[in-house]
């Protein structure tokens, strides 16, 4: 089994002198890549200087997360495709259960290993922790993360495990299901496509999975932070793409309680000084209703919706019921 590990770079040069060595030493069953979002810092040549067997590809353009996978993928052969965040340090033997899992079942398209905080490595990480999950509106949360709750790690997700969405920080997937699934939906910039992409594979009946015995650690906001306007404005309309795109019917009242929940939640930003963030939300349901007319016209064209939510609303399990910790819903 042939094994890529993918690294999207764009002006990330100290990113990858600080974690790009982990994956090097630690990564001996996979060909490494570096695939480069046109740089304009002295990345590239870092890397020719002090990596030479990482191999380079160069993309022509700047197209976030998604254009950027698309076009590094097209040039590299490879059984499974391990896509990772370049502010991720990887540890010993973190790839064995992986491939191991693969080589087991065929039908586990995707996997995610345990992704905890770099910064403290006792805690999950917000972006992905043991594995995602999605609510009946769209809104994404986490086995060891719900919202602003980030549980400690004391062993409780140690398990192997079918999950909804694995995380697009470190996310193993087949390399014939990508080209079934053509890839991410570019329109997504970045943010949330990993989201789409795994839905999309369990709308075609793959299966993705959590493996616990695997571990990164996730630096987590190195290229775009929680506190930048424009991830607020990705995160809430990308979430209405892949809502809209591949929920099961009704639609429309998912989406209308979303605006509801959406405004709630610019009001939050509000009362909390972030007008920017609150504006961020308005912008992305603007641009969500200008892609409207394309997004039905996806939606058309998936015959099969895998159900996607065990809760009713993660929301109103959170805030208003106050159940903070995945074992608690």
């Amino acid at each position: 089994m042939k094994l890529a590990i993918v690294i999207l770079n764009w002006n990330g040069k100290n990113l990858l002198e600080q974690f790009l060595p982990s994956v090097v030493k630690y990564s001996k069953e996979a060909e490494i890549y570096v695939a480069d979002n046109a740089s304009t810092d002295d990345s590239l040549h870092f890397l020719e200087t002090h990596f030479p067997s990482v191999n380079i590809i160069k993309n022509s353009e700047n197209g976030g997360y998604a254009k950027g996978y698309n076009d590094a993928l097209k040039h590299i052969d490879a059984d499974i495709y391990c896509l990772l965040n370049s502010d991720i340090e990887v540890t010993k033997h973190w790839l064995m259960p992986v491939i191991e899992l693969f080589l087991k079942e065929p039908r586990t398209a995707i996997l995610q290993p345990k992704i905890l905080d770099f910064k403290n490595k006792t805690q999950f990480e917000y972006a992905g922790a043991a594995g995602g999950f999605i609510d009946k509106y769209g809104y994404p949360y986490c086995r060891g993360r719900i919202f602003e709750t980030i549980e400690p790690d004391l062993g409780q997700f140690n398990d192997t495990t079918e999950i909804f969405w694995a995380s697009g920080a470190c996310l193993f997937i087949r390399q014939d299901v990508f080209k079934t699934l053509n890839g991410f939906d570019e329109s997504f910039f970045a943010h949330m496509e990993e989201i789409d992409l795994c839905w999309r594979a369990k709308n075609c009946g793959y299966t993705v999975k959590y493996i616990g015995l695997s571990t990164v650690y996730h630096v987590g906001g190195a290229t775009l932070n929680n506190q930048n306007p424009k991830k607020t404005f990705l995160n809430f309309r990308n979430s209405l793409f892949a809502l809209t795109k591949n929920a099961t019917s009704p639609l429309f009242p998912k989406i209308l309680l979303r605006l509801v929940l959406d405004g709630i939640a610019g009001i939050k930003f509000v009362i909390q000084m972030k007008p920017k963030h609150a504006l961020a939300i308005i912008k992305g349901h603007f641009s969500f209703y200008s892609h409207l007319p394309r997004l039905l016209k996806l939606r058309k064209e998936i015959k099969n919706k895998a159900k996607y939510y065990n809760r009713t609303s993660i929301v109103f399990d959170y805030f208003v019921n106050r159940k903070k910790h995945f074992k608690s819903l």
